[in-house]
């Protein structure tokens, strides 16, 4: 069966009019510039063109088969979107590139897209079996199959346990190192019966056994972590003062990240006990939500992709010192 090739057949926006309502307000310049730092299929790049006349997209991605798919997609909107092939923490330099100092709202809508999931050949999901890849960018050299080929006990277990937050994280990485020395692991269906045969009845938990091992490999891969934690400050930094920032995450580890920066943004930098604040001790973000946004029960019927999201926003309310 063919997959379909129309990108709103494959993929519903999250939040769609919550992003929206959230960075609204920073768009109402003359010009406004919004960089949708993951474009994915371009579901919230195409609801903001239409909501915003005057508006100017900058969306950055690493899969080129989304971009393929989006560029269509997004042709009406002619040069008001410029589509660039990078990574979302080389969002500094794309948007330089072409003469922006500052813009007016960053948008990330973080994780895995439908389509890489739906893409059995690409190896993300541990429901089909597939060649074990989870590369986003195909031009990419390293395999979730070179880590489980290549990467020794003890590093299987850290990445299961840092980044599948995997209780069961030694004895998955032990179950592994004796598999591959009987045969190579090199297909999802191979790594998915190994984690089951491996994992005690005792202990069966709800859902499938193998989910936190599939995003931890999928994160060692894409090296997720590391780009997220430099791209958030660079997004804040290239905020005008009025600039609005919305970062929707789909697992805990992504929110921590951008909790952690907003938070330390949005908190006076000066000593305790000094009589008066200094200007350059002000914080410089304004947090838009309380806590984390989740989806509402009439979005979750709609699209259960959506269970997951965590969606906070801030503003920026002072410049840089």
């Amino acid at each position: 069966m063919t997959a379909p090739t129309d990108p709103s057949a494959i993929h519903a926006p999250v939040l769609l009019e919550r992003c929206i309502e959230l960075l609204a307000p920073a768009l109402q310049t003359d010009a406004p510039v919004l960089v949708d730092a993951t474009l994915g299929l371009g579901g919230h790049t195409e609801a903001f063109l239409r909501r915003f006349p005057r508006l100017r997209v900058v969306a950055l991605d690493r899969d080129t088969e989304a971009i393929a798919l989006a560029t269509r997609r997004l042709s009406p909107f002619g040069d008001r979107l410029t589509i660039i092939h990078a990574v979302y923490d080389a969002i500094t330099d794309a948007v330089s590139s072409l003469g922006h100092d500052s813009v007016d709202a960053v948008l990330f809508d973080l994780g895995v897209s439908s389509l890489q999931l739906d893409r059995v050949e690409r190896g993300f999901s541990y429901s089909k079996d597939a060649p074990l890849d989870m590369r986003m960018d195909a031009a990419s050299e390293l395999t979730a199959a070179q880590v489980i080929a290549e990467y020794g006990e003890d590093d299987l277990r850290r990445i299961f346990l840092d980044y599948g937050e995997e209780r069961l994280a030694a004895r998955y990485a032990r179950a592994i190192v004796r598999a591959r020395s009987v045969r190579p692991i090199t297909r999802s269906g191979q790594l998915v019966a190994v984690i089951q045969e491996a994992t005690p009845a005792g202990l069966q938990r709800t859902g499938h056994p193998a989910k936190r091992v599939f995003q931890a490999l999928r994160i060692e891969v894409n090296h997720e972590l590391e780009v997220l934690e430099r791209a958030v400050p660079r997004a804040i930094d290239l905020l005008r003062v009025g600039g609005r920032i919305a970062v929707m995450s789909f697992q805990s580890l992504e929110d921590r990240i951008v909790k952690r920066a907003f938070r330390a943004m949005a908190t006076s930098s000066a000593p305790a006990g000094l009589p008066v604040e200094l200007p350059e001790h002000r914080p410089e973000l304004k947090l838009l939500t309380r806590g984390a946004e989740l989806a509402a029960d009439e979005e979750l019927a709609r699209n259960p992709r959506s269970a997951p999201v965590r969606l906070r926003a801030a503003e920026r309310i002072r410049g840089n010192s």
